[in-house]
């Protein structure tokens, strides 16, 4: 199965099938809203006005697996997300990307872009606090905390996967050589 064979359900409870996307620049995030790296929604944004036009989509999929930093409904969730950062991509449903529950999406965004490391001068600090959570950290695809990004090109690849550490421009102009 490719990227263009998943969906996700939206807040409304809709199937959103990720085909809906084919030829589209593609960037898939589990984010929170009360989280250090809240702020992200806002170069989310920015990105979206910018390239929306080009062919880029972003597949929003708040989840609370982190700390409980996304507290609330999904239909919360989207008001928070519409009033303090203006977005006009849609939430979708609150889900797990890890575990016996995750997403198949997100199941299939690990298998094809694993860890490979934080960067920036949060790295330390963010590893620190995994190896509390898991010593294993290093060595297991999973999603590490909110905000972790995959790249999908327009043939529906996985090209990249971005932690929530990776400044929010490196992912933009990821983005930018792909559109």
């Amino acid at each position: 199965m490719g990227f263009y064979d998943y969906s996700v359900t939206d807040r409304k409870g809709n199937e959103v099938p990720m085909s809906n996307f084919r030829g589209k620049v593609v960037l898939v995030v589990n984010t929170a809203t009360g989280c250090g790296f809240t702020p992200h929604y806002k170069d989310l944004e920015d990105m979206y006005e910018k390239y929306h036009e080009q062919g880029f989509e972003i597949v929003d999929v708040p989840c609370n697996q982190f700390a409980g930093q996304t507290p609330g409904t999904d239909d919360e969730v989207h008001e928070f997300c519409t009033l303090k950062y203006h977005t006009q991509f849609d939430q979708m449903k609150k889900s797990d990307v890890n575990g016996e529950n995750a997403l198949p999406l997100f199941k299939y965004l690990k298998s094809q872009q694993g860890f490979k490391g934080f960067t920036g001068p949060m790295a330390i600090m963010m590893g620190a606090m995994l190896k509390k959570i898991d010593k294993d950290y290093k060595n297991n695809p999973e999603i590490k905390w909110n905000f972790t990004k995959f790249l999908v090109d327009r043939e529906g690849n996985v090209v990249a996967r971005y932690e929530p550490t990776t400044k929010m421009k490196d992912v933009e102009k990821a983005v930018t050589d792909l559109l």
